[in-house]
């Protein structure tokens, strides 16, 4: 999670909201932080950090 954080600068806005949107929720309904669920958003963030850091080196 302090990962999410520390990359966070590279996330689109829009990415952070929703991916900080669905852990929440999920959270709160009674999910854990060791799932599976949270361990997809985690590296569908990175993912996109790779895409984003790819776009900034071909500048």
């Amino acid at each position: 999670m302090e990962d999410l954080f520390k990359y966070s600068y590279l996330l689109p806005h829009v990415v952070l909201v929703d991916i900080d949107k669905r852990i929440g929720d999920w959270l709160v309904s009674g999910g854990n932080i060791e799932d599976g669920y949270i361990k997809q958003q985690f590296r569908y963030a990175e993912k996109v950090i790779k895409e984003v850091q790819k776009c900034i080196k071909k500048r």
